[in-house]
């Protein structure tokens, strides 16, 4: 039998730029998730404070939804508390560092064609493997 993984990763990413798209159509701002969620923390976003946390609740709470249907789904992700801490913080990190994340640089970024959205994706791709050979194949901690 053909293996059809690869469908839920284009489904996905189906998802993410049609979601990216009506944002930015909807209110002419890019969808990046880190500078949303950044604008509440900080406070910057006392305008948009209901879009911005509609957004976060929207991001947590549907995959929470779908759960019951995709239960059996196999995530990989790590139970190792201090790995998950870890590297949520250094995501954290390099959102700030890199002025974005994924949704921003990555999926509107490159669609805009925008040469700082590509430059920040290529290096965080990099960086992101770096980390999983070392990691995971040189240290054997992940």
């Amino acid at each position: 039998m053909i293996e059809i993984d690869w469908l839920w990763g284009l489904f996905g990413g189906l998802l993410i730029g049609c979601a990216a798209a009506i944002y930015l159509f909807g209110n002419g701002r890019i969808m990046g998730a880190s500078g949303i969620l950044g604008g509440l923390v900080d406070g910057s976003a006392k305008r948009e404070w209901a879009e911005r946390s509609a957004f976060i609740v929207g991001l947590v709470a549907a995959p929470m939804l779908l759960l019951p249907a995709f239960a059996e789904a196999d995530t990989h992700i790590n139970t190792n508390i201090a790995v998950l801490v870890a590297g949520g913080l250094l995501v954290g990190l390099g959102t700030r560092i890199a002025n974005g994340c994924t949704s921003g640089h990555g999926v509107c970024g490159i669609s805009r064609l925008s040469l700082r959205g590509i430059l920040a994706t290529v290096f965080y791709l990099l960086a992101g493997g770096i980390t999983v050979l070392v990691f995971r194949h040189m240290l054997g901690v992940v």
